[in-house]
């Protein structure tokens, strides 16, 4: 049925009926393919014809609104148009107009309307009469269709009735047949991704993962050749790695910097490109087929990804068809992220392999005393060293249980030796038992390791005889100077009292006053220290703590502000206490804790910086008392947070404040003497908060626990 028929139609009731005949038609024209470029040309042909059209265009359109297919048609000869001019008509054209402003257009005279695209290199830019509406499913613009006739004003509104009809019966056939393009296409990716997925996981050798990848792209795009380059570790150059090209023109060892070439600039941006005219691009690198006599016509370029970071490049050279396929650079993409993962694995196999060869040379050589246990602790191997500091042959003591060499620690490594299945490396001190009977003190390393797929134990023995000697002899050294210090201060403190007396008569002088205090402050810490260090040598000796009396936390805290805040007002920092009003006394040598609370306290003074803030806090928690320092410094990382306790341990190396390495020491042992504890923990903002707790009631049978 022609549109002269339609037009003529008398009466609504004919119009009407021929219209349904007439959309019936079309409807069963189109509906019998799902083949998306030909439901397009049949659409539009039908449409050309039913409204007398001398040419016309159809486009679809995905979601984000990129051309899927198209059908240009002038007179009966279909017009093949390229990617370029097509996407400038629907950026610049009337069709794109339709599909921005999803309104149907009628222009009487195209040489009157800017909306219309003219071309005068086409050879049909004539004044033309035009009508172009939008194809519309489930309320989206899938399409545009746009008629023409050469003669101004031949389209009425009439004829926009009839195009809008045909568009909204052919809307639903275009949409199925993009539905059904799209799942064709995925099916055809998904396929070459399952069968390049297939044969790239079936190595775990280097070279040959990497030949199985680029032979999977080659077929997969029907391309001459296909090259794969990685990023070297310093992330500044690219390495072709393998390539399919004959010997003479092989790439492979040739170098670019990250923004070299089209393959450089993809590893750099990291996205994918296809280039159709390699030559005519800016980004191209000539001098690469001038090295190996290759010509490069097109290419394609995806990256190689690994968890998200881009790794390398793939790039295939010059399809054997004319140009390369639409879903070319999708499926090169895909190939690109499973090469990723095949790469890496293949990399880790490889370079584990060379570290157990590694690990064996090592462990026959090591200077230090290495054993291999089973999980139950049954020794399996034992280098050089561990049989010449045992003294056992090699033969017993694959005989002997771990236990009956030395004492494990069954507090840190946990029952049968649990802890370490979480892969922790725990260190700890022991006594070896030699075969002739000799103890040797030893800092033992142990942590779990896989020996041909079976985890295993390995202990790591280390001599420490002269380490003991050296810490023996600093600590008796120590003990004697801190005991011959005391007589000499008693007798400054006693001085210092006398010259209080008799100062307070002149004391209108500041000066002195101030030089008084400073005397006063400096002896108090010198007997702190003295008093602490005392206080260690009894605690690790075991004595109890005796001198137990009730004190209230808010007295002690005051007094170490006391003590300490003329420092802080030094540096301009805010001290702010955070107290609970209803703490209960605590049972304890109010010297000690006081001391520990200095400590604690110099120590956030002298990392926090200048007008920093430091937090002290004291709250009921269970049957504890909780009190803790916060200050704003550096921090402590959190593999730090267990070894700063322990003696001559300082704070942020030799490059921080100056320091002993005792005072958190003494710390601990003063806390854990009086039944609690004490740890770190993060500030809440930065720094490091210092926490410990005392219980509220003492044992009858309490003695230090440290």
């Amino acid at each position: 049925m022609q549109t002269d028929d339609f037009l003529a139609s008398n009466g609504t009731g004919e119009r009407s009926r021929t219209s349904l005949e007439l959309l019936y038609h079309i409807s069963r024209e189109i509906a019998s393919t799902l083949d998306l470029p030909t439901v397009l040309q049949r659409v539009l042909l039908l449409s050309m014809r039913n409204l007398d059209a001398h040419s016309g265009s159809i486009f679809a359109l995905d979601d984000s609104g990129s051309l899927l297919s198209s059908a240009i048609i002038h007179e009966t000869q279909i017009v093949e148009q390229l990617p370029e001019a097509l996407e400038m008509l629907l950026e610049q054209g009337l069709a794109g107009w339709v599909m921005r402003h999803r309104q149907a257009v009628l222009i009487p005279d195209t040489s009157q309307d800017k909306r219309w695209l003219h071309r005068p290199a086409s050879g049909h830019d004539q004044s033309k009469s035009v009508v172009s509406v939008p194809l519309v499913a489930r309320e989206k613009i899938i399409g545009v269709i746009t008629l023409a006739h050469i003669q101004p004003n031949h389209f009425n509104l009439e004829h926009l009735e009839l195009i809008q009809a045909i568009a909204n019966q052919a809307s639903i056939a275009v949409m199925n047949a993009c539905l059904y393009a799209e799942s064709q296409h995925q099916a055809r990716v998904m396929t070459a991704l399952a069968e390049s997925a297939t044969a790239i996981t079936a190595s775990l050798d280097p070279d040959k993962v990497l030949q199985q990848i680029l032979e999977q792209s080659r077929q997969a795009l029907q391309v001459e050749a296909v090259s794969l380059a990685l990023i070297d570790s310093q992330r500044k150059y690219i390495e072709y790695k393998a390539s399919t090209s004959e010997k003479d023109h092989n790439v492979t060892g040739i170098r670019l910097k990250l923004e070299q070439g089209i393959a450089g600039w993809v590893a750099q941006e990291g996205r994918g490109v296809v280039v159709p005219n390699a030559a005519e691009d800016p980004r191209f690198y000539a001098k690469i087929d001038q090295r190996t006599g290759f010509q490069t016509r097109a290419i394609a370029c995806a990256p190689i990804r690994l968890q998200g970071e881009v790794i390398g490049i793939l790039e295939a050279i010059n399809p054997l068809k004319e140009h390369f396929d639409a879903d070319a650079l999708l499926v090169l993409t895909g190939i690109g992220s499973l090469a990723g993962s095949a790469i890496r694995h293949a990399q880790q196999f490889a370079a584990l392999a060379a570290a157990h060869q590694r690990y064996r040379d090592l462990f026959a050589d090591n200077l230090n005393s290495i054993l291999v246990t089973n999980g139950q602790g049954l020794i399996l191997e034992a280098n050089r060293e561990a049989i010449h500091l045992s003294g056992y042959d090699r033969e017993t003591l694959t005989h002997l249980s771990i236990e009956q060499l030395h004492k494990t620690d069954s507090d840190l490594l946990g029952s049968g030796f649990k802890v370490l299945e979480t892969g922790k490396t725990i260190t700890y001190e022991s006594v070896l038992h030699t075969q002739s009977g000799a103890k040797i003190p030893v800092e033992v390393r142990v942590h779990l390791i896989l020996a041909d797929e079976t985890p295993t134990l390995q202990w790591v023995f280390r001599d420490i005889s002269e380490r003991k000697k050296l810490d023996q002899m600093r600590d008796d050294l120590l003990s004697s100077i801190y005991h011959d210090l005391r007589s000499p201060l008693s007798n400054v403190i006693s001085s210092l009292d006398v010259l209080e007396s008799m100062l307070s008569l002149n004391a209108e002088n500041p000066a002195i006053q101030s030089l008084f205090k400073i005397a006063v402050r400096s002896t108090e810490r010198i007997q702190r220290l003295t008093a602490s260090l005392l206080d260690i040598n009894r605690l690790e000796a075991g004595q109890p703590i005796v001198n137990l009396k009730q004190a209230h936390p808010q007295q002690l805290i005051q007094d170490a502000l006391d003590a300490v805040s003329p420092i802080a007002h030094n540096k301009s920092q805010k001290i702010i206490t955070e107290i609970s009003g209803d703490l209960p006394p605590v049972m304890i040598d109010s010297n000690m804790i006081r001391r520990v609370l200095i400590n604690l306290i110099e120590n956030a003074v002298k990392f926090t910086p200048q007008k920093g803030l430091i937090r002290i806090g004291a709250a009921l928690e269970d049957q504890h008392v909780q009190m803790w320092v916060e200050d704003t410094g550096p921090g402590i990382p959190q593999e730090n947070r267990e070894s700063i306790f322990d003696k001559y341990t300082r704070l942020h190396g030799s490059g921080g404040p100056a320091g002993f390495g005792l005072g958190l020491s003494y710390c601990r042992l003063a806390v854990e003497g009086h039944g609690g504890r004490i740890w770190i923990e993060e500030a809440a903002k930065s720094g490091a908060r210092f926490v410990f707790t005392l219980p509220l009631k003492q044992n009858n049978d309490f003695k230090n626990q440290g």
